[in-house]
């Protein structure tokens, strides 16, 4: 038997206890008695994923992560395979520390708004703010750097337009993800103002929907700084 049956039999076990003690207990004698429900249920999502009761709640969202690429993945899954509470911080781990091409919803949802994001790229039916997609397989080791540059650029002067348009100098032919700009620029017209480098002011920045079809979705890049 596996590690999820036996996880499944102890919740059974946990909820006929629990059965018994709502008919005649008090309000919190049977709050009390479904904690062990809460925390068995937890211990079946992170068993879902290969050997993830030995792994950590990060590397068991990497796993479901690389699972289901160019998938929008809803808050409440990656809750239950995470099987902690702070699931959201891991998630950004991975995405700034570790380079991970990850974007929330949001971003997506704003890129499709300014038409930098194509909705036949992915699956974004009933798109939420808290979902997450992971955009590209492909892990970027210089994230946790840029990272830092981008935090920079954020605390300094400068209107939106104009603080994307220092990070993409900054970060010349190479590919930065929407979700980078989002958090630079401080704005929900970020992929607005970022079209607008390029159209209005001839900025040399390509996407997959403008110019270059073979770059990852929701990736952008300065060709030249110029």
């Amino acid at each position: 038997m596996d590690q999820t049956s036996d996880l499944l039999i102890d919740l059974r076990d946990i909820l006929k206890e629990f059965e018994k003690k709502s008919i005649s207990g008090d309000l919190r004698g049977r709050v009390i008695a479904l904690v062990p429900a809460f925390d068995a249920i937890r211990e079946i999502g992170k068993s879902l994923v290969t050997d993830g009761l030995q792994k950590s709640a990060r590397d068991r969202l990497l796993a479901y992560f690389l699972e289901y690429p160019q998938t929008v993945l809803r808050e409440k899954e990656l809750a239950v395979v995470a099987g902690i509470s702070e699931w959201a911080r891991r998630v950004r781990e991975l995405r700034v520390e570790f380079g991970w091409k990850i974007i929330t919803g949001m971003t997506a949802s704003q890129m499709i708004n300014a038409e930098e994001l194509g909705e036949r790229d992915i699956d974004l039916a009933d798109l939420a703010p808290n979902d997450y997609v992971l955009i590209d397989k492909e892990q970027d080791r210089d994230a946790a750097h840029r990272w830092n540059v981008a935090n920079e650029i954020r605390k300094g002067p400068g209107g939106s337009r104009q603080k994307i348009l220092e990070y993409l100098r900054k970060n010349v032919g190479k590919q930065v993800t929407g979700e980078e700009l989002s958090y630079v620029a401080q704005s929900t017209e970020w992929a607005r103002r970022t079209r607008e480098l390029r159209t209005e002011e001839g900025w040399p920045i390509v996407t997959r929907q403008s110019d270059n079809p073979n770059l990852p979705i929701g990736v952008y890049v300065l060709e030249e700084d110029r």
